[in-house]
């Protein structure tokens, strides 16, 4: 335990929680730990401290907390009202951490910091959101045909013994083995809501890739670039993590997480006996390119579908100026795109970071970057399948509304006054509601229906693209600092199970929930953090669904 760390106890609804609050964190993470705990969500939690109430940007180490101090909190849960439960309760305190990994609204777990890995923890809570990728990391089999989860794991997951036990690193039999590393390690994760030291997945890619192995002066290992780290992890994947079926047999990257590109070098020079040459490529990421007029993601994209190089001329027997242009002809079902912000300043012999503010978008349109032939099969669904979403969000609005609005029995026995339901106190004059036509009223569109004449018969048979070119964002990679040899690594990803709204904020083995208004800061402008990666994923072809 650090010295900031102070274990107290919480007293609520006459249970006891053991808590440790780490005093240089502001007081909403501690609020995130007592939602995991109460179920009684930050904004409904009352905890009385010195000087008043918790707040978000309490500053805890100005509190004066001592060890085994008592504190009280008021509040509950939202809800519709409580049910007798079904089983016999099992207390928090009772549970094992496995067991309160599995509880609904329990946080997801961190990963420890090892000596400058943040950029792998970053880069390894991010991956972690793909499900298709959890999926073939369970079917994976070592080439020793273990089908995971023995060793270290699972001593971690129960609290057991041995020393590798208590580290929670997986398999040691995994050191070659990046894929089978990463299984384990995401089953370790989710057995556990604490944070999870990457021993083992460590090693293997440092066996793999020596880079993330160097070590500074100081003896210590050197901090690393988390893109680098993402594109070796990828590369890994792409030859060990295989989709085998009676009717493909194709890299699991391949599939999902990478696209195709068709380029045409044409030569700019007069070379009038030279045809341009055309090629086609696979992609991993889009890159950004960040120049002085770079605002938007999208004009960083466009920028790198079209460059000029210098090569040697076949026909003019010197070098000349190309011009390379690429269009997309294909779109992965996850798209990555990575800020090109790092790059080599001879001054100070070191890599700088580039601190233009670029903004990115919540919801891409990838029709812009695709070849003609493409964007028209595209462009229908994509018109039609953002429509439906937009409808499904209204739908969702109104439902809200709904909800909070006073009855017709309610108006008009005048319980919606200043005194309150069944208040005998002078109620305020009551104003009739006007009836209008809701759109709760309207019959819901049939989405199977809409886009069955829209969607690319071909394209479809593809289900690793995506077959609309709309995205919404779920996972972004940040850096904080000026360079890529220092500074910190961080990912926020989005939560799906709440409102859209809400993400993770994963800091190493810190976890907190944060409003989609704290990734709107990530754009840049300065040292604080911005991004680097961001992920997004096909936006999906049937109904959201209805949150209750």
């Amino acid at each position: 335990m650090s010295d900031t760390e102070i274990p107290i106890v919480i007293k609520h609804a006459g249970k006891r929680y053991d808590v440790t609050v780490d005093t240089s964190l502001p007081g909403e993470v501690l609020k995130a730990v007592l939602f995991s705990l109460t179920n009684v969500e930050p904004e409904r939690q009352k905890v009385v401290v010195k000087g008043g109430q918790l707040k978000d940007d309490t500053d805890m180490s100005k509190l004066g907390l001592k060890p085994g101090q008592v504190m009280m909190m008021m509040g509950t849960p939202s809800g519709k009202g409580i049910q007798a439960p079904k089983e016999k309760t099992k207390f928090v305190e009772d549970m094992t951490d496995a067991q309160l990994a599995l509880v609904s609204g329990a946080p997801p777990s961190g990963l420890q910091n090892l000596g400058n890995t943040c950029y792998l923890n970053s880069t390894l809570q991010a991956l972690r959101y793909i499900p298709e990728l959890q999926q073939e990391l369970t079917r994976y089999k070592e080439q020793t045909g273990e089908a995971g989860g023995s060793g270290f794991g699972s001593s971690f997951a129960s609290g057991s013994g041995g020393l590798f036990g208590n580290l929670g690193v997986g398999s040691v039999g995994n050191l070659g083995d990046l894929a089978g590393a990463m299984r384990d390690l995401y089953q370790n994760m989710g057995e556990t809501t604490a944070g999870v030291p990457p021993l083992v997945f460590l090693e293997a890619l440092r066996r793999a890739f020596p880079q993330f192995a160097q070590k500074g002066k100081d003896g210590r290992y050197a901090q690393q670039d988390a893109e680098e780290c993402y594109s070796q992890i990828l590369h890994s994947l792409r030859t060990k993590l295989r989709i085998k079926n009676e009717n493909e047999d194709t890299s699991f990257v391949d599939k999902y997480l990478s696209g195709k590109m068709s380029s045409t070098l044409k030569c700019m020079e007069d070379a009038p006996d030279e045809m341009p040459i055309e090629t086609t490529e696979e992609f991993s990421n889009l890159k950004c390119h960040i120049t002085n007029n770079t605002n938007f993601l999208k004009d960083g994209i466009l920028a790198g579908l079209k460059e000029q190089i210098e090569k040697e001329s076949p026909t003019l027997g010197r070098n000349a100026i190309y011009e390379k242009s690429s269009r997309i002809v294909r779109l992965p079902k996850y798209l990555t795109c990575h800020f090109v912000r790092f790059f080599w300043k001879r001054e100070i012999n070191k890599k700088a970071k580039i601190m233009r503010k670029v903004t990115f978008p919540f919801e891409l349109d990838a029709t812009e970057f695709c070849s003609d032939d493409l964007r028209s099969k595209l462009i229908p669904v994509r018109d039609t399948l953002r429509d439906l979403h937009k409808d499904a969000s209204d739908r969702e609005r109104a439902r809200k509304r709904a909800k909070v609005q006073p009855s017709a029995d309610d108006i008009a026995g005048g319980n919606a006054g200043a005194g309150g339901f069944g208040s005998g106190a002078a109620s305020a004059p009551v104003v009739p509601v006007p009836v209008v036509t809701s759109i709760l009223d309207e019959k819901e569109p049939d989405w199977q229906e809409a886009l069955k004449d829209k969607l690319d018969p071909e394209i479809m048979k593809d289900e690793g693209c995506n077959p609309s070119g709309l995205y919404e964002l779920f996972a972004v990679v940040t850096h904080q600092g000026a360079s890529a040899d220092s500074g910190h690594y961080c990912a926020y990803v989005k939560k799906d199970d709440s409102d859209g709204k809400t993400w993770y904020f994963f800091n190493d083995d810190t976890v907190t929930e944060v409003d989609q208004t704290k990734v709107e800061t990530l754009y840049g402008g300065g040292e604080s953090h911005s991004a680097l990666i961001v992920l997004y994923r096909a936006l999906s072809l049937t109904p959201p669904t209805k949150k209750d």
